[in-house]
């Protein structure tokens, strides 16, 4: 029986860092709207979760499906859970699309897809390996960039804001070089059964302590199995993160005309 697949993005309009940022205009689109049209054709039905009715508005004039959830939501996750118990139809995955990714492929999101061949994969998500010649104080010291360590079976040991692991006997500037660094692309897929579980976890210490919600997850004893991606995502947190994806927006080769 075929997999179906339900695509949910979250979207908050009260971020810290950048209010507003799912209605900020990318040369002629709201970044949510971007996001939407890069994952609607590659799952089943692909829904806004959001609890504004300002992006409530945005997404219903594009043509695109919302669905209004509560104000009171402490994670995506927890927006996804909600959402899903309102979209009408049966789905076996959920992803969690964050609405802040607005270069997010196809090639991407059927990689995650992908993982959910394997019968005993309950959660998934994607990572990338950092360049070897890349800027390490921009990537490998970047807390707003988690990084991964990964066993053999591609399941994720750990996530952490800061450099995971740690090279010893080498300086710091060749680290990139010496060893193969994963940064994590907040993209989420569960199984149904499995998100309605997560949702009820409480809060843990190692989660508590770095701000990721995925290690509530590890902590509570659920496998987190992981895609490699080459692909390159920018997520947009500050305004100046949207300043460098507008940037490679008009460095993208125009779209051919049929």
């Amino acid at each position: 029986m075929k997999t179906r697949f339900l695509g949910i993005i979250p979207a908050r309009y009260a971020s810290t860092r950048f209010p507003g940022k799912p209605l900020v205009d990318m040369r002629g689109k709201p970044m949510i709207q971007r996001v939407y049209e890069q994952v609607h054709s590659s799952v089943d039905r692909l829904v806004v979760a959001t609890d504004d009715v300002r992006i409530e508005a945005a997404v219903r004039a594009f043509g695109g499906h919302v669905v209004m959830t509560s104000a009171s939501h402490r994670s995506g996750t927890e927006r996804c859970s909600e959402a899903c118990r309102k979209t009408d139809g049966h789905f076996d995955v959920v992803m969690n699309i964050q609405g802040d990714e607005p270069f997010v492929g196809p090639a991407q999101i059927e990689l995650l897809k992908g993982c959910f061949d394997q019968p005993d994969v309950h959660i998934a998500t994607l990572v990338k390996p950092l360049d070897a010649d890349g800027d390490f104080e921009a990537t490998l010291f970047n807390p707003n960039s988690p990084k991964v360590v990964l066993n053999r079976r591609g399941e994720a040991l750990y996530f952490s804001r800061s450099v995971v692991p740690y090279v010893r006997g080498k300086e710091y500037t060749t680290w990139l070089s010496s060893h193969t660094f994963y940064r994590h692309i907040g993209l989420y897929a569960y199984r149904t059964a499995v998100l309605d579980e997560i949702v009820r976890l409480p809060p843990s210490p190692l989660e508590l302590a770095e701000n990721l919600e995925q290690l509530r997850w590890l902590e509570h004893g659920y496998k987190i199995k992981t895609a490699v991606t080459r692909d390159d995502t920018i997520g947009i947190d500050t305004p100046e993160d949207m300043t460098r994806a507008l940037a490679f927006l008009d460095a993208l080769p125009p779209l051919k005309e049929d």
